[in-house]
This record gives structure tokens, sequence and C-alpha cells, in this order.
């Protein structure tokens, strides 16, 4: 990823190239595919696994799209200001998105916990997030100059995400198993395709000179605020999950699905809620970090479990 970034500073002309076959166009087509795939691996018989235990979905699904949100604008109105700030934003915007889905199925698997509830939230949240991500980014940012058109979000979004996502479901019969022999090259083509979008998105920040002004102090500072972020959510879910006596499988599931941010879908919706945005690479820069620090804080988090 920083090798993208660094492409993106020394060579910005491919991403910021509008022809008939640009980088930004091949990403899209990449995008979907994406999803695609994804929907062939989805089994319908796990989904109907998790499917029962719905107090664990409601507190998982509430910290994802509730209580991160409730955090940011809490410190957001403590810092006073306006939404102009692309960090803010992107602060926001990480806060709206959905969990990840592979890492939070691996770590909660990893950790001893409950996994079909792990692999129902994490699908469930992705395709909840199409909805409630726009809706959070129009509510926020509709007194901005350039406000969110939620409605045209919500469909591209659904054209992107959950088109491709039912018709891999569709075929899930026929091609699943050749999915999950191939999870290794599939990986290996989702992360292609996250680097592809991250350069095209630095390359039009680094075109437009928009990370003019930001100093090493100011990612330092932006960097100790999303670990702050990820531990005071992921403490507020174990005062949740002991409050409402989860087993021990089940609070590990909503510690690891509830905290977590997706790369995925932030690259992804990045592009269609932000069209045409300068600052988009700095708008992404908060969920790199978050994303980031999440790997790392959970892996210990794991280890120490396990020991």
């Amino acid at each position: 990823m920083i090798g993208s970034i660094v492409l993106a500073y020394v060579w910005p002309q491919p991403g910021v190239y509008k022809g008939v076959v640009s980088l930004p166009k091949v990403a899209n087509y990449g995008i979907a595919l994406i999803f695609f795939f994804y929907g062939l691996k989805l089994s319908p018989r796990q989904m109907k696994e998790g499917l029962a235990n719905w107090r664990l979905h409601t507190v998982i699904q509430a910290v994802t799209f509730l209580l991160f949100p409730a955090l940011v604008l809490l410190a957001k109105t403590v810092a006073g200001g306006t939404w102009d700030s692309p960090l803010w934003v992107g602060t926001f915007f990480l806060a709206a998105l959905p969990s990840t889905v592979s890492s939070s199925v691996v770590m909660v698997s990893m950790a001893r916990g409950n996994v079909p509830a792990a692999i129902f939230n994490a699908s469930a949240s992705s395709l909840v997030g199409v909805f409630i991500t726009p809706l959070w980014m129009g509510l926020v940012l509709s007194t901005t100059a350039g406000g969110v058109d939620t409605g045209h979000a919500i469909l591209e979004l659904s054209g992107q995400v959950l088109l491709p996502v039912f018709l891999g479901m569709l075929l899930h019969k026929r091609f699943g198993a050749w999915a999950q022999r191939n999870a290794r090259w599939l990986k290996l083509y989702d992360q292609t395709v996250i680097l592809l979008i991250v350069y095209v998105s630095f390359c039009e920040s680094f075109a437009g000179y928009m990370f003019k002004g930001q100093t090493f102090l100011s990612l330092l500072l932006l960097s100790v605020a999303m670990l702050a972020l990820f531990f005071v959510a992921y403490g507020i879910t174990a005062l949740i999950s002991k409050a409402l006596h989860f087993n021990g499988p089940d609070t590990t599931a909503a510690l690891f699905c509830g905290s977590k941010k997706s790369l995925v879908h932030g690259t992804v919706m990045s592009k269609v809620l932000f069209p045409g945005v300068a600052a988009v690479g700095v708008i992404l820069l908060p969920l790199m970090i978050f994303h980031t620090l999440q790997l790392i804080a959970v892996s210990m988090i794991v280890h120490r479990r396990n020991n």
C-alpha cells in the first residue's frame, strides 16, 4: 500500500488519465469482480447457521454503524468547526463503513470464537453498508458545498456491490467449490484491485496538491486518534457483551467483528461518494491508518488470548 502511494507521488500521470481505456475505468470493472467472487464464496448454509443469535447480530451491527459514527460526531463536536477538512470527512467516512469480511472471520477463528456468527455478521455488514454508509455521509455532509447525493450513491453501490454479490451467490452451488480452491489467488486479485484504487486516488490528490500543508506531526496525531478510536470502540463492545452475558465465543465475535472497518468497501465507496474530488486520497488516509493499526492490535490481542 505504501508502495502504491509512493508510486502515485512519483508518477501520477496514469492515474489521472481520462481516456477510453484508463486506470479508473479498469478499477471500476475490477471492483465488480471482487464482489462477484465474494458472492461465489458465500455459502447460504453458513448464513443460515448464523441467523438464530439475534442479540449478537444486533450488538455487532449497532457497534459498526451507530457507535463508531457517534464517537466521531462526539469528537467533532468537542473539536468544533465545520466539515471542510478532508481528514475529518475521512474519519467520519471510516466510522460509517461496514466491517471487514475475511480478516474478521480469520481472527475470530484463531481466537476460538463463534465463526458462523462472524461469517453472518461480516456478510450482513457488507450488504447493509451499501445503504447505511451513504445515508450517514449524506446526513453529515448535507450542509457542505460538495454534499453527497445519497440516492444516486445507493443506486450506484447497489450496481457495483449488491448485484455482483447476488449473482455470485446464485452461482455458488456450481462454482463455490472452485472459488474455495482458488481462494488464495482470488485474495491476491482483491489486493491488486485495492492497490490500484489506492494508487488512482492518491494520483488525483497529488496532482491536485491536496497534501500540501500536511506534516509528519499531523499524521502522527491522526495515527494516535485512530488507535484511540479502535480501543474505545473495542472497550465499549466488551462492556456491552458483559452486560448482556454473552459467552466467550460470542464475546469474541462481537469484539473482532464490531471493532473493525473494511478497506475494500472504503476504497470502493470513496469512488462513488466522492466522484471527481481531488482530495479523495486525503479522505482515505484515516481509513488506511486505521486498517493497518486494527490488524496489528487485533493480532496482538489474539496472540495474548491464545497464550
